[in-house]
């Protein structure tokens, strides 16, 4: 099992609709081979910045995630819309 950290940084009042978002994206998670749980975390100090934990059988099924049409449908509206520059992810 792997466990997948992406940082984000949300545009000032845009914080709920990026909330939705990820209640929309675990739904599709929920059904991707290889992902285990995901949790949502917002920074108590900077409640524009969250942290999202995810756990996977292995590398290769987020990878295989990252990489699919529907992640980059919502990566891409979420770039345009809600994010104050691009995520960043980290491996444990």
């Amino acid at each position: 099992m792997i466990t997948i950290g992406m940082n984000y940084h949300v545009i000032p009042g845009k914080e709920g609709q990026f909330e939705n978002a990820f209640e929309a994206v675990t739904n599709v998670l929920s059904k991707a081979a290889g992902h285990d749980a995901s949790r949502l975390y917002r920074d108590c100090k900077e409640p524009n910045k969250y942290l999202i934990i995810s756990q996977w059988s292995d590398e290769a099924a987020y990878r295989a995630f990252v990489t699919s049409e529907a992640f980059r449908n919502v990566t891409n509206w979420g770039a345009s819309e809600i994010l104050m520059g691009r995520p960043s992810h980290q491996v444990y």
